[in-house]
């Protein structure tokens, strides 16, 4: 039997700052530039969470997706939407929160809630025309 794929779309609104706190600010201003400001500023998330394995013959499912939305509103949503990524979760207390960075903590919070069995894919735009995918394989 082969792997099928179904895919959640989520949205979240956070505000951020690219800011490496071992750097001058002069460094910061240069490498991260308008994503430096002081001041934070936000985005608009669209966020897919793709899960793959095999159907289970009972129920034709990979995943309930009731389950799924779910797990994405309680380890996701309610932790990182309308909020300040570096101030108001302790997540990004020490880490970046580069888009690639925001993909990586997502993964490792669905991950471990998933059956050992079933793959995981997190796409998370940041905009339209950038996104990132974890893992990229």
């Amino acid at each position: 039997m082969n792997k099928t794929a179904i895919i959640r779309c989520e949205h979240f609104n956070a505000a951020h700052r690219l800011h490496n706190t071992n750097w001058s600010d002069e460094r910061n201003q240069a490498v991260f530039g308008k994503c430096n400001n002081p001041n934070y500023h936000g985005h608009n998330y669209d966020l897919e969470v793709k899960i793959i394995g095999l159907c289970d013959p009972q129920t034709g499912y990979v995943i309930d997706t009731k389950i799924l939305s779910r797990l994405i509103k309680d380890k996701i949503l309610d932790r990182f939407d309308h909020k300040n990524l570096n101030l108001d979760t302790k997540e990004f207390e020490s880490l970046n929160p580069t888009a690639e960075n925001i993909a990586m903590v997502i993964y490792n919070l669905l991950k471990p809630e998933l059956d050992e069995s079933l793959e995981l894919k997190i796409k998370l735009y940041e905009t339209p025309r950038n996104y990132v995918e974890y893992p990229y394989l």
